[in-house]
């Protein structure tokens, strides 16, 4: 196989398709205004969904927004709209509005679709660098996505267009979702699985519960310290020791045991509240797993007591171990 690939000219057509988009972005940043914030508005005060539609390559862009919109705290679908014009408009009502993307305004099956999205009684949204199009011009708000050209040799393939409406895409759902005030415990719904959802778990879904929980009652001695951290289940490597109601008092570990047999010292028979750490660090069960998997490698802590997202009181048993399993 023939190599006829230019490097140098390659590279030239790389970064200047880079600078074109990355300057069409640029002077977006500069001209949102008015449209943009009707639109925010609209998305805002829409009661059904946020129905995207686009054809080719804008329809592309248009999923992915859809997706953000969804994912991000506003009910969103994609609807073809070529699709739609064959029986999927029955996806719509008039609560609805319409996101329709086209760079020429002028794309065959988004102006036949809006008049029967008219008809329905949606509200539309257009992003299109023609307000005086059809779609412009029949749509309730209009955020112009710019007119810079495309940055392919041809001047034909989507490019800097389609960057364009999905900057605006990102840029409206990323408004909104400040709109909302969408917390960090919507998006963790939204995101059950994969890197995120575990990010997003936590505490309380995945520490160690019931007989999993090495308690000891203050008072109790040494020995009976190692007793509870032989036999709990799943050998923590510590043991918690509480008081009334369960309030944590301090915690045993391994590393103490350790550090008395080094010492030539293991007075068995005493309590083992003279020998564990005091005020240890502990996590919420309400916590991001996430959150305490950063604590635990900045502190380098095996094992952390968990205590109720609204007191003192052990509830369960965080192991490094569980946090490795978890985390993303």
């Amino acid at each position: 196989m023939v190599d006829v690939l230019d490097r140098e000219r390659a590279l030239a057509r790389a970064r200047e398709v880079l600078r074109l988009e990355a300057a069409a972005l640029e002077g977006l940043a500069g001209s949102v205004g008015d449209g943009f914030l009707a639109a925010c508005r609209m998305v805002l005060d829409c009661t059904g969904r946020v129905v995207v539609s686009g054809m080719g390559k804008a329809g592309l862009v248009g999923q992915k927004v859809s997706a953000t919109l969804a994912s991000t705290g506003t009910p969103s679908l994609f609807l073809h709209p070529a699709e739609a014009l064959h029986g999927d408009l029955g996806r719509m009502r008039r609560e609805d509005v319409l996101l329709a993307l086209s760079k020429s305004g002028r794309t065959e099956e988004l102006v036949r679709l809006v008049p029967a999205v008219r008809s329905i009684g949606a509200r539309i949204v257009a992003f299109t660098a023609d307000a005086d199009s059809p779609l412009g011009r029949h749509a309730d708000v209009v955020v112009a996505i710019g007119d810079a050209p495309e940055a392919c040799p041809l001047g034909l393939a989507p490019t800097v267009s389609t960057t364009a409406m999905l900057a605006l895409g990102d840029a409206l759902a990323m408004a909104v979702l400040e709109g909302r005030d969408f917390t960090r415990e919507e998006f963790a719904r939204n995101h059950p699985a994969g890197s995120l959802g575990r990010a997003l778990m936590r505490v309380g879904e995945i520490m160690r519960r019931g007989e999993a929980v090495p308690l000891l009652p203050s008072g109790a001695t040494l020995r009976d310290a190692v007793a509870v951290m032989t036999s709990t289940p799943g050998r923590p490597g510590a043991a918690i020791v509480v008081g009334d109601g369960d309030r944590l008092l301090g915690i045993f570990t391994d590393g103490d045991l350790r550090r008395l047999v080094a010492a030539g010292e293991l007075p068995l028979d005493e309590a083992v509240d003279a020998f564990m750490a005091r005020e240890p660090r502990r996590v919420r069960e309400d916590q991001l797993v996430g959150e305490v998997l950063r604590t635990v490698r900045d502190t380098h802590v095996d094992q952390l007591p968990v205590v109720a997202a609204d007191g003192d009181a052990v509830v369960g048993l965080i192991d490094v171990q569980d946090l490795l399993e978890a985390a993303p």
